[in-house]
């Protein structure tokens, strides 16, 4: 079984501006520092005609239930690699390395009178018998909550 998750984050501002945001570095670290990472890296580079982005996070397990923090840690370490093919399309992977399970999906930006929206669309699947289902429900709840917490940030961001 797999988990599917969606999520919108809507922002007062350009297409363009959105874009912008979400590939600046600087925006992508204070996300990280507003979801609690104990260490953050991001790169970006130019990719087969489109843009590679890539966060590499390590964020504490607490408030991980029990049954969920004995297969991970006292840590969680997330690579999320996004390939940008244009301004508005991204294929966004995100994996625990060495652990058994991963989200892909795609992010979507749509601009209509000013506001754009950014869909996330993921599969979120864990390949743990008899524990998966519950991890792949924990892992949308703890991913809703990290995108409201990027929202506020793009938002204060795009306030200047």
């Amino acid at each position: 079984m797999a988990k599917t998750f969606t999520h919108d984050l809507v922002y007062e501002a350009s297409l363009s501006a959105v874009g912008a945001m979400l590939m600046d570095p600087r925006f992508r670290e204070d996300v990280c520092d507003a979801q609690g990472a104990v260490t953050k890296t991001v790169d970006m580079e130019e990719s087969g005609g489109g843009r590679k982005v890539v966060i590499d996070q390590v964020q504490p397990a607490e408030g991980i239930p029990g049954f969920a923090k004995k297969f991970v840690g006292d840590e969680i370490q997330l690579v999320q690699t996004e390939q940008w093919s244009d301004l508005e399309n991204a294929e966004v992977e995100v994996v625990i390395p060495g652990k058994p399970g991963q989200m892909v999906g795609t992010v979507h930006l749509v601009e209509e009178d000013g506001v754009t929206t950014e869909t996330l669309e993921m599969v979120i699947k864990v390949n743990i018998p008899l524990v998966g289902g519950k991890i792949e429900g924990l892992i949308a709840d703890l991913l809703r909550t990290a995108l409201k917490a990027e929202n506020a940030v793009g938002r204060a961001y795009l306030a200047g």
